[in-house]
């Protein structure tokens, strides 16, 4: 109603400045052209006044559903302890801190609710914290119609707007990942370890002398080609469009979703216009992949399924689980690499830039790893057994992401039906719910001296009888959740552990290592419940004398 006023005003102020300057123009020439700056700036002003009014109602509207969803939401959730101010309008505030203390607030609320369940206030939403075995457990075990992981991300992520509505309603990569990926991890793996070969000799140089690399910048450079070498193979592995393209979508991913939460549902559309990078991303992709595609389903048409030299990559294994229909289109298949790439390349990034960090602070252990690795290769030469047996390493790269792998929240779930822990504690419809993950790691009764870096901590636990294969770094387990638990366990851990020791391998066997200052590994950097690797920091390279294996 208010809008329709103000655009009936709107319309009748117009109609009369045009009329106000017809009559000066008929009776006086020349007093019309004095005046027509004037009436200019008068119908600009009107103009200006409409739209912000009108702006200014819009923006009002949103507050106040806002508001009244925000309020809703806090009434159920009253019975749950907060952690910070529990006043209605003081929660705000508490949100706006929570951006910069995600951390310290989730350990507050774990040192005083331990084993129990508290609430903190999030810019977009209140999130229910859990802790403990029983309560992660509970949530382990609950049905997903109950507690569901897909759900969360959707919201979280956006991904009706920000992936593809395809991705929101059929995710069938997921099982492409879990099952095609994880059986041809052998078979892939000379390809990938070629990749990692020839990326790291043009990106971090073998040199005599100590040089300083930027890490992160160079990590995300290898990771991605080496990831989509087993993605969309070679040559376009390595284009440096489809890296930048690839690269650049996850941020945008990201900084879209973020932006959209922060509207109410009805106009989440209508936001997602300005701020979704689906459109100008899958226009690249699609000039890319499109022809690679078209090709695959031609010949798939014209010789069958099992045509002469077919790829053994990921983009055949969509293909041989598209069935007739909208699975078989470019677009559909763009979108799914597009996807799975935004979901592997920087979580991997991030893990092996902070091995990197570790390794180079604590240079004592390169000797122990080398010695593992060369005698595991010399043995059974570079295969994908070969890496299972490394266990310094898989004990070395999960000791590194138990201190810096995890963020202040995980395991999201968003809550279908009202959900009753074991304790008698309801979570009701509508609710989000997470574990304190990284206070979960530093749990002093999960871990011995759970602030210090042990490299060799999951190894000697490994060691003692029938606790072989318990404490992997694949391994999902309830004081160890960098890879989530129970059936929503990430399927591509063994793809990404894999990759991982590939790439420390190559570091091991090449160079040296080290940080300017020895023993001090760059601080993370924290937004929200958010932990991301510091990615302005270098480390010192300089090419290895011996190596027994090259």
């Amino acid at each position: 109603m208010l809008l329709r006023q103000l655009s009936g005003e709107h319309v009748a102020t117009s109609s009369r400045l045009s009329s106000i300057e017809v009559d000066y123009g008929q009776s006086c020439p020349s007093i019309s052209s004095s005046f027509a700056p004037s009436l200019t700036t008068i119908r600009w002003q009107g103009n200006m006044a409409f739209w912000l009014s009108s702006l200014l109602c819009a923006l009002s509207l949103v507050c106040l559903v806002k508001v009244c969803h925000a309020y809703q939401t806090f009434v159920k959730l009253k019975s749950i302890p907060t952690v910070g101010s529990s006043g209605f309008l003081s929660s705000w505030m508490g949100a706006f801190r929570f951006m910069f203390h995600g951390r310290e607030i989730i350990q507050e609320g774990y040192n005083r609710y331990r084993g129990s369940t508290f609430k903190v206030p999030l810019i977009d939403r209140w999130m229910v914290v859990v802790s403990g075995n029983q309560k992660m457990d509970d949530l382990r075990k609950a049905l997903p119609d109950h507690l569901s992981f897909i759900d969360e991300i959707d919201h979280t992520l956006q991904t009706f707007y920000t992936l593809g509505g395809n991705i929101h309603h059929d995710p069938y990569h997921i099982e492409v990942v879990r099952s095609a990926l994880t059986r041809n991890i052998s078979a892939c793996f000379p390809a990938v370890r070629d990749e990692i070969e020839v990326s790291f000799k043009d990106e971090i140089p073998e040199t005599e002398d100590w040089t300083k690399v930027h890490v992160y910048s160079s990590i995300l450079q290898i990771v991605c080609r080496t990831t989509n070498r087993m993605f969309v193979g070679l040559p376009l592995c390595r284009d440096p469009e489809y890296r930048a393209l690839n690269i650049e979508h996850t941020i945008k991913v990201v900084s879209s979703a973020h932006a959209i939460n922060l509207f109410p549902e009805f106009l989440k559309p209508l936001v997602a216009n300005f701020f979704t990078p689906v459109s100008g991303s899958m226009r690249k992709a699609e000039k890319q992949l499109g022809p690679i595609i078209r090709d695959r389903l031609e010949k798939e048409n014209i010789h069958g399924k099992d045509w002469p030299g077919k790829p053994n990559d990921l983009l055949s294994w969509l293909i041989a689980l598209a069935d007739e229909g909208e699975r078989r289109t470019v677009r559909d298949l763009t979108s799914r690499v597009l996807a799975l790439n935004f979901a592997a390349i920087h979580t991997t990034s991030m893990t092996f830039t902070n091995a990197l960090y570790c390794l180079a602070a604590h240079p004592e252990c390169a000797s122990p790893l080398r010695e593992e690795l060369e005698a595991v290769i010399e043995n059974d030469g570079w295969t994908k057994q070969a890496m299972g047996k490394m266990r310094k390493m898989d004990s070395f790269l999960k000791e590194t992401a138990r201190i810096y792998g995890v963020g202040a929240l995980g395991l999201g779930r968003t809550v279908l039906k009202d959900f009753v822990f074991s304790d008698g504690t309801v979570v009701p419809a509508g609710a989000h719910v997470s574990v304190a993950a990284v206070a979960t790691h530093f749990d002093v009764d999960n871990y011995e001296d759970p602030y210090e870096f042990k490299p060799w901590r999951f190894y000697e636990m490994r060691e003692k009888d029938g606790e072989s294969i318990h404490h992997q770094m694949v391994t999902p387990r309830l004081n160890y959740v960098l890879f989530g638990i129970g059936r929503t366990a990430c399927p591509g851990r063994f793809f990404a552990v894999n990759e991982l020791k590939t790439l420390m391998s190559r570091v091991l066997l090449n160079y040296d290592v080290q940080m300017e200052k020895s023993g001090q590994v760059p601080p993370s950097n924290w937004f929200g419940s958010s932990q991301l690797p510091n990615m302005k920091a270098e480390v010192m390279f300089r090419k290895r004398k011996a190596n027994k294996l090259s």
